[in-house]
């Protein structure tokens, strides 16, 4: 620390311990403390232009087999996207605008296609388009075809689409709407409707490739996409504060358990036996953004509100640490603060998608642990 910054801290601490524990801070690891986060824009560097300012806030984010992420903006319009981040490529690709949708609340992707769940005025809509394949390398030419997308039956009356998944056999997606559980068939891309639910937020694919979402008094309902099967109040949800807007979930695959935390940043585990664990943590800050788990069980989200941080709870220990606020510095020096959607990436990396103007997909490499 140098003169100057210490003459700041002991003129603040003069006035007030809040201040300068305020200042200590912004000093001393306030931006992320360890791995490395890279922010890269929604274009091809060198070759196309970004997402249109304020239609590129990232809100939905999906994964294929061969690892080519496919992502959602929301915003004055919402747009649907493609990142190539193996081989020799380093690109994202805007596959379209979709006039009258502000939002983007779920992308799925299936074996050949993936069904994007868009919301505007006029009601929820789902759009599917064929996978574009992925190229290995992006440096003698550059360019893809925009497949056309094709709009599907409504669900319900037009309603709102909250969130959907896709099913771990990757044949359908499972989807919440603001009165219905549905399905869609990836083959005959037909909407289904399950059950009359309420939408009380977003749902998650968890142990033994069942569907969680949250159910009436503080509870969970099951739905099991292979036999159709709904358990209504299937889990006694502990007291917390269970606010399905920001309830969030993270699929431990090598676990095979599933995270819930809570919007007080409460974090517990459905196991495979569908038993719920005590609180396993509290996150620094709260409500929790969005939550991923790496490849050695390591939990990582983004928590806070406004600025959101970086954190991380390790379960062979049995602690959570605040790793800081995100920050880029390769190429060029982005902050970042709000995220909507998150995922594991080929390699163990956690995807984020910026929620924020001029968004950014960020890539987080953890720090590698014996």
């Amino acid at each position: 620390m140098n003169k100057t910054m210490k003459k700041i801290i002991d003129t603040f601490a003069t006035e007030s311990p809040e201040k300068k524990a305020f200042i200590d801070e912004m000093v001393h690891g306030t931006f992320v403390k360890e791995g490395r986060m890279v922010a890269f824009p929604t274009c091809f560097p060198g070759a196309s232009v970004p997402i249109v300012h304020d239609e590129s806030r990232i809100t939905a984010l999906d994964i294929t087999c061969d690892h080519i992420l496919y992502g959602g903006t929301s915003g004055k319009r919402a747009h649907v996207f493609l990142a190539l981040f193996w081989g020799v490529t380093g690109a994202v690709f805007d596959m379209g605008v979709f006039e009258g949708k502000e939002n983007c609340s779920a992308i799925c992707c299936g074996e050949e296609q993936l069904i994007a769940c868009l919301n505007g005025p006029d009601g929820g809509s789902l759009y599917a388009c064929d996978l574009v394949p992925l190229p290995f390398d992006l440096i003698q030419e550059w360019g893809f075809r925009r497949k056309p997308f094709v709009e599907l039956p409504p669900i319900g009356h037009r309603e709102n689409i909250l969130h959907a998944v896709t099913s771990r056999d990757r044949t359908k997606i499972v989807g919440i709407s603001e009165n219905h559980l549905f399905t869609v068939d990836f083959e005959s891309l037909t909407p289904c409707i399950v059950s009359d639910i309420p939408g009380k937020g977003r749902i998650s694919c968890g142990p033994n490739g069942e569907i969680f979402g949250l159910d009436d008094g503080d509870t969970l309902w099951i739905f099991n996409p292979n036999d159709r099967s709904l358990k209504r109040k299937a889990i006694q949800l502990p007291q917390g504060n269970w606010d399905g807007s920001y309830v969030r979930w993270a699929f431990d695959p090598q676990g095979n358990r599933l995270y819930i935390a809570d919007a007080d940043g409460k974090v517990f585990a459905i196991a495979s036996d569908g038993r719920l664990s005590d609180l396993l943590c509290k996150t620094p800050f709260f409500p929790v953004g969005t939550m991923s788990v790496t490849f050695d069980g390591r939990l990582f989200g983004i928590c806070g509100e406004g600025i959101g941080r970086l954190f991380c709870y390790r379960p062979r220990h049995g602690t959570v640490s605040d790793l800081g606020v995100p920050v880029s510095v390769l190429q060029s020096r982005r902050y970042g603060y709000v995220f909507g959607d998150s995922l594991t990436g080929r390699d163990g990396e956690i995807v984020f998608g910026e929620n924020d103007n001029s968004g950014h997909v960020w890539m987080y490499f953890p720090k590698i642990e014996a």
